[in-house]
């Protein structure tokens, strides 16, 4: 693992790091999420080439540098996530990969371990998480219930779950919300990278799975968050969101420009 290779991926200069303290985890974390996008193309492959079925997530750490890092994709969770553990790891952070299972729209979890994330131990323990889409998780949440406003406005908080066999619930709030938003349940229980082959093989070949449909990119800004779609850009700025149809002839260029993925 290169760790200053990753650094200089991400937009930081690894001399300036000052060891595993909280400032340099949350230093990385933001950046990692504004500059590293959460995409699905690995599973869809070009949309607008029928030949292109993707070249598929490989769950394999050489892989994951090479493919995050040296040829600058994205990726998601399994490999965002996964490829940080190890960065993390190597800088001397007490971190633990834990499996979780991010909430779908018919308040399901399924399949389980449909999501890999990080808890760091420091002063105490911290859910630290660059592999989901909008919103992201931009700062360090600690385990403990209190309550982290990004710099784009939305609160986080880790609850207890009142699932037999999950022990938290992390939630993000708006500041248009009134009412928190379940986000993912989790355990603390650490789980080798195999664990999570099962299931990433099922979410990238199951029809029935979010992520063998369209195309999916999106990256944290400063002001907020993009997302594109199969013909569509949005812009999401504070609580404010705009939608902009993207051409066929237009969508590598947006690729391009506003992810930074050459495709």
């Amino acid at each position: 693992m290169n760790t200053d290779a990753f650094c200089r991926r991400i937009g930081i200069d690894p001399d300036t790091l000052d060891g595993p303290r909280h400032s340099t985890l949350e230093r990385l974390q933001h950046a990692h999420v504004t500059t590293v996008p959460f995409e699905n193309l690995a599973v869809t492959g070009d949309p607008f080439d029928e030949s292109d079925d993707g070249e598929g997530v490989v769950l394999d750490e050489a892989h994951l540098f090479e493919k995050i890092v040296e040829r600058g994709c994205g990726g998601f969770c399994f490999e965002l996530n996964g490829l940080f553990n190890l960065v993390l790891s190597e800088l001397g952070f007490d971190v633990d990969r834990v499996a979780a299972r991010v909430i779908g729209s018919d308040g399901t979890g399924r399949p389980p371990a449909n999501h890999l994330t990080n808890v760091v131990e420091l002063d105490r323990q911290y859910v630290v998480d660059v592999g989901t889409g909008p919103p992201t998780m931009r700062r360090p949440l600690p385990l403990d219930g209190s309550v982290r406003t990004d710099d784009v406005g939305v609160s986080w908080r880790v609850a207890p779950c009142d699932r037999p066999d999950e022990t938290y619930v992390t939630q993000y709030r708006t500041e248009s919300d009134d009412e928190w938003r379940d986000r993912y349940w989790f355990s603390e229980t650490p789980r080798p990278f195999h664990y999570f082959e099962a299931t990433c093989e099922y979410l990238q070949t199951a029809p029935e799975s979010t992520f063998t449909g369209d195309p999916v990119v999106s990256i944290g800004t400063e002001t907020g968050h993009l997302k594109l779609g199969r013909d569509t850009l949005t812009r999401t700025v504070g609580g404010d969101e705009t939608t902009e149809h993207v051409e066929e002839a237009q969508w590598h260029e947006v690729l391009a420009r506003e992810f930074g993925l050459q495709y």
